[in-house]
């Protein structure tokens, strides 16, 4: 943080509180070159994208409820959590990167199972299942067979 005296960058948090309504953190300061004492206001900034779903209602991008989509589909799987915040943070980047705002849900599955599938085999089988919505049984089959051939396995004759 500059301090607003000298434009030193380095300085000490004296104290730290939360701001009404857990809108972020006021926080007091003191420069370490002038010694002068500054406060400051952070807030965290969110991510203005809405999120087109299937039956065409708009809402507002949640983080969290990619994590926790992402996360039911690599439980129990050798990924870890910051592999899994990684891929978010990769998803969010390409998202923020569009000339709009808005983003259907499909695309932004679709951005999912592709680093998915480089991450692991069962969290994209997992991930496709519901992304795709699958009916059935054969549904999940068909798209196993089809996926095959992407992971390289041998197929039974």
């Amino acid at each position: 943080m500059n301090c607003p005296y000298c434009s030193n960058e380095d300085s000490a948090v004296l104290e730290s509180r939360g701001l009404p309504e857990d809108v972020g953190v006021r926080r007091r300061r003191r420069c370490k070159k002038c010694d002068k004492r500054f406060t400051t206001h952070e807030t965290v900034v969110k991510i203005d994208l809405r999120v087109i779903k299937k039956n065409g209602r708009v809402e507002q991008y949640d983080r969290e409820k990619l994590l926790k989509g992402i996360g039911k589909a690599c439980y129990k799987r050798k990924v870890t959590t910051e592999e899994i915040e990684n891929l978010v943070d990769e998803v969010e980047c390409k998202m923020l990167n569009r000339r709009t705002v808005e983003i259907k849900s499909s695309e932004i599955g679709k951005m999912v199972l592709n680093r998915l599938k480089r991450l692991d085999e069962l969290a994209y089988m997992r991930f496709a299942s519901v992304y795709l919505d699958f009916h059935n049984a054969d549904d999940f089959k068909q798209f196993v067979l089809t996926s095959q051939k992407s992971f390289g396995f041998a197929q039974d004759k």
